[in-house]
Parts: structure tokens; sequence; C-alpha cells
């Protein structure tokens, strides 16, 4: 088996079909080795630069949608390309990036590829995309929405009603509270200590709060 077959393969249980072509063609091109990692919860993904003779090396989170891990994984093969051509003499996620980012991605935004609910706002992300597309929380919402639909039964905090108690992550349980600025500051059960949530927390509703009403 050659190695396009191989990547071909690969990609195919992680990315949208219409795009392993793409995709697989460029981790050849690029002399990329991509290592699919268990989840961080600090990043999606990452790029290293060659050193020593070594290939360029891009990690991407297992547990991402097609969508998600697609647009991962090109966001970080822009950090590649953007290095080819400039090493280490421009910001990060600067201007150089940017370009480097729409020049890929207009290859893959086709309905073949994404729903059109996410190419919509996807296009509009890219007018200027940010260092992580959970910055855009438009565009984060619509991505999300894939993931709760493959884990069943999970919500986002933003959509259940106000003093549910709901769970987290290792099944620790929550008063769900106000919204302060762009947050909800929810107690925990057990200990009474409270946390700023992000809206777009992925949760398990355990119960609706009870409450007294008058005859």
């Amino acid at each position: 088996m050659s190695n396009l077959e191989r990547n071909t393969t690969i990609l195919s249980k992680y990315i949208p079909e219409h795009a392993v072509p793409f995709i697989a063609d460029w981790i050849v091109v690029y002399d990329i080795k991509l290592k699919i990692k268990k989840e961080r919860a600090s990043k999606l993904g990452d790029y290293r630069a060659p050193t020593k003779g070594t290939n360029h090396i891009i990690t991407i989170n297992h547990n991402l949608n097609p969508y998600s891990f697609l647009i991962t994984l090109v966001h970080e093969i822009a950090h590649l390309t953007t290095f080819n051509k400039h090493r280490d003499n421009v910001f990060p996620h600067g201007e150089e990036w940017k370009q480097e980012f729409r020049i890929l991605m207009k290859h893959l935004l086709h309905p073949h590829i994404f729903p059109t609910e996410i190419l919509y706002v996807l296009a509009r992300y890219m007018h200027n995309p940010a260092a992580a597309s959970c910055s855009d929380h438009n565009l984060l919402r619509m991505l999300k929405k894939y993931d709760l639909e493959k884990q069943g039964g999970y919500v986002f905090l933003e959509n259940i009603p106000f003093r549910s108690v709901f769970k987290y992550r290792d099944n620790r349980l929550f008063l769900k509270g106000e919204k302060i600025r762009t947050r909800f500051r929810c107690k925990e059960i057990a200990s009474g200590h409270y946390y700023l949530f992000n809206p777009l927390t992925e949760v398990l509703l355990f119960e609706k709060e009870e409450t007294e009403t008058t005859q």
C-alpha cells in the first residue's frame, strides 16, 4: 500500500469523504506526519516545525466531529505553509497565516464537504479567521451541534432552564444560575462552590429545579 493510499484510509475515519483527496495529497506534498491524539482540554490541535531533518508534525484530537477535525487540521496546515514561506519572522496568527488559511480553505468550502448551515457561518468566519475556531461563538455553536448529535442526551448549557441541575464531565452536579456578562454562574451541589461556565458548555440535564407555587 502506498503512502497516499494509507493516508486516504486513515483520513476517511475522521473527515468528510470529499475532503479526503485534498488532505491526503497535502500530507504527501508538505511532508506531514499527522498524529491523532487523545482529547486535550487545552487545545484541539497543534503544529511543530521540522528540526534536524524531521517531518512537519501536526497533532489533532481524535474525538472531534468530522467538520471540526477538518477545520482544525487545515488551521494547522496553514501554520506549516506560513512557516515554509516566512519561517519564524511573522506572528503565529498574523495576516500571513490568515492568508494561507484562506487559500487552503477555498478548496474545501463546498456543499459536498460541509453542510450548508456550517458553510454559511464558516464563510463569514473566513473574512477574519481567529487563532481558534472556538473564539467565534457562531461557528463554535454550529460545530458543537454535530458533537451533541453523536453524544446523545447532551445539550448546551445555554439551552437548559434557569435553576436546572446538570451533570458536567466527571458527573459532578451543578445548579444553573444567572448569567454574568458572557458566562453562567453555577453552583456545585456537593461543595457549594460557584463556577463560571461558557454558555456552549456541553452538559447532561439531570433535573429541573422544583419551584413553589400558590393556589
